[in-house]
């Protein structure tokens, strides 16, 4: 089993900045990636950025893309998602994934364990 507690949603300004965490517990050592997905109001999960444990790739959906940065942090077993510029349409309950897999980077199914989310409101 793992854990995921994401921390750092709140409110924020457009144009200004927001950094999200991750921390992972548990047999992290199955995990190939660290991804978050994010939950507009009333519309479906979606994909936002993924990142391999060993840091070789990450990968970004294009409506976030030179904005947001996913990093990792293998000694602490932490994921961040670093907002710059976030927009209005950013706001969303933000959740953080993890999997065994080697497939489906941007595929919800394809994930095995999730946070319970934390909540990011960008104000115009």
């Amino acid at each position: 089993q793992v854990r995921l507690v994401e921390s750092g949603g709140g409110l924020v300004q457009a144009g200004g900045s927001l950094r999200l965490s991750c921390a992972a517990s548990g047999r992290t050592f199955r995990s190939s990636r660290m991804s978050w997905f994010r939950q507009p109001p009333g519309k479906d999960r979606e994909f936002v950025a993924a990142i391999s444990w060993s840091g070789g790739y990450a990968d970004y959906a294009d409506s976030v893309k030179g904005r947001f940065t996913i990093s990792r942090d293998t000694a602490k077993n932490t994921v961040y998602l670093q907002m710059n510029s976030p927009k209005p349409e950013d706001t969303a309950v933000y959740y953080c994934t993890t999997t065994g897999k080697y497939w489906g980077i941007r595929d919800s199914d394809s994930y095995d364990y999730w946070g319970q989310g934390t909540q990011v409101t960008v104000s115009s």
